[in-house]
């Protein structure tokens, strides 16, 4: 009975943790265009309110390995509940511009301490042939959050103040998570001994004369200092590479960006009215939760390394098919900011339906026509846009289509405010209007990278991260990988329009399919199988082969 206990609230941690973030990811989206006009807020400051939750989750990936690791993973997640509980009430309050900034900062401190923590603390506390699927739940919990927060926009969309509401709402779900915590134990308990764990007939990796001697040799948790990730005790460093390698290539197959042209991809199939761009943004949010639900299935059956590999050769195949069939239909890259005043000033919102969470400027790329307005906004303006993108898609973390807004957000740009607008040309003028077969192609494409992405990179990369490193540096090995995972963010997104100007989408998207084919190699090479198999287990594996 008290197993099941355990086994339940572990459940419920792991994916009110994910519910959390998400929702915090996609609220913004609908806030943003209410905190507009109601602290009358220039496009810079919409895109500091947006990328302040990326500042708080940077330091945290810095300073929250060591709290993780030091005071333990149960109180890390108390402690970042209670710092979530604080910053959603500054947001609830907040009557500045300043306030709203802090209570951002606050709020991306909690949800990247809670992440790492709730994946380690999971990971730790369920049997073997259950760790998949507990930790897989996390991500499960991410999408639903997400879809959660696009619900919750449209309800308080035209309710006065309504983005108090949207951030105040968080309060029960991190309230929920804190009470589940305080019922289970401050220690792992291993509801079923290592022994018999192993004999349930999964497959190791190992032979049976090394599974042998790991189970004649007593485990002992040892020490590490932080230099011990890049030393060769206990073949460390090569963890450290798998932990790595799997961040950046989640990065580097250009998930960040693929869903910055959705807005683009949807227009040009036919979603012209507002109604139907929310549909098909529910349905892309409806798509990821689907293929999460499919890997949490599969994490414990076909393991780890089978579906990194086949989320990999799908996602290649999918950008690299965008590629080519935008080559033959080039989309329509009209301008997406238009100046609010002058030529020199910041971007607006654009008008598209679908739109990205983000000051669109942040997420579709801009073309060589606009290039003019961009360098005059200044490397200051450029550095912040890409910020606020990053955010939207730190770790697996999805660039969340603004689905239910669209319709206040015509509204607002039509009352003369000057802030909004749009240049799209007509649809029937526009080059890509001819081919209706090859758009259709890009869409089911984007549909097929999406599900890939929630069945592979998503979710797999951080149960691989929970599993590989030893306990006692656990924390801080996690928190190290997760700041790289932020930085690539970065690169990429600051990166990505330069890369569009220079070599244009097509071969952008090429280039990730190429990305894509090396991460394959990259997996089958480095990245062992580690289902069924108990923590200790894993660690010695490591530890011995070179």
């Amino acid at each position: 009975g008290r197993a099941l206990l355990v086994l339940l609230l572990s459940a419920t941690v792991s994916l009110l943790g994910g519910l959390i973030f998400g929702y915090e990811l996609g609220i913004i989206s609908g806030a943003l265009l209410q905190l507009q006009t109601d602290f009358q807020l220039s496009c810079f400051k919409q895109e500091v309110v947006v990328s302040a939750v990326l500042i708080g989750a940077l330091l945290a990936s810095l300073a929250g390995g060591i709290l993780i690791d030091r005071h333990g993973r149960r109180r890390a997640i108390l402690v970042s509940n209670l710092v979530l509980l604080v910053g959603s009430l500054i947001l609830t309050l907040a009557r500045s511009f300043t306030v709203l900034v802090i209570g951002r900062m606050t709020v991306g401190f909690a949800i990247s301490v809670s992440s790492m923590a709730c994946c380690i603390y999971v990971s730790e506390m369920v049997a073997a042939h259950q760790r998949g699927l507990l930790v897989s739940l996390y991500e499960a919990g991410i999408t639903v959050g997400i879809l959660l927060s696009y619900a919750l926009n449209y309800i308080f969309a035209d309710v006065d103040e309504g983005w108090r509401y949207m951030f105040g709402l968080a309060i029960a779900p991190t309230a929920m998570q804190f009470l589940s915590i305080l019922f289970l134990p401050v220690n792992p308990v291993k509801l079923s001994s290592w022994d018999s764990d192993c004999q349930k007939g999964l497959i190791p990796l190992q032979d049976t004369e090394s599974r042998a001697a790991a189970k004649r040799e007593p485990y002992q948790e040892k020490n590490y200092s932080f230099l011990d990730l890049f030393r060769s005790r206990d073949n460390m460093r090569r963890r450290t590479l798998v932990g790595l390698g799997l961040v950046l290539f989640q990065q580097f197959t250009g998930q960040p960006n693929v869903l910055g042209y959705a807005s683009k991809i949807f227009h040009s199939v036919g979603f012209q009215s507002n109604s139907s761009a929310i549909l098909a943004s529910v349905g892309l949010g409806a798509i990821k939760v689907v293929a999460t639900l499919v890997a949490m299935a599969l994490a414990d059956k076909a393991g780890r390394r089978v579906l990194l590999m086949a989320g990999c050769v799908v996602m290649a195949i999918s950008v690299t098919t965008i590629g080519l069939s935008s080559l033959t239909a080039p989309l329509a890259m009209a301008r997406d900011c238009k100046a609010a005043t002058g030529p020199n000033a910041s971007h607006g919102l654009s008008q598209h339906p679908l739109t990205p969470l983000l000051p669109q400027a942040a997420v579709s790329p801009i073309p060589p026509a606009s290039g003019a307005v961009r360098s005059q906004a200044g490397p200051g303006f450029a550095a912040t846009r890409s910020l606020t993108k990053v955010f939207a898609s730190t770790q697996s973390k999805e660039v969340v289509p603004n689905s239910s807004l669209t319709q206040k957000r015509d509204l607002v740009g039509e009352s003369g405010k000057g802030t909004l607008g749009s240049t799209d040309p007509p649809l029937g003028a526009a080059p890509w209007a001819q081919h209706t077969v090859l758009n259709w192609i890009t869409l089911l494409s984007m549909m097929a990278f999406v599900s890939a992405f929630s069945v592979g990179f998503g979710p797999m990369t951080w149960l691989v991260l929970s599993e590989i490193y030893p306990a006692g540096i656990r924390g801080r090995a996690f928190a190290f990988c997760n700041s790289f995972n932020w930085a690539a963010n970065l690169l990429i997104s600051l990166s990505f329009l330069d890369l569009i100007d220079a070599i244009g989408f097509s071969w952008m998207f090429l280039l990730y399919g190429l990305m894509g084919v090396m991460a394959v190699i990259f997996i089958y090479i480095f990245v062992p199988e580690t289902k069924g198999q108990s923590l200790e287990e894993i660690d010695q594996q490591f530890s011995r082969k070179r």
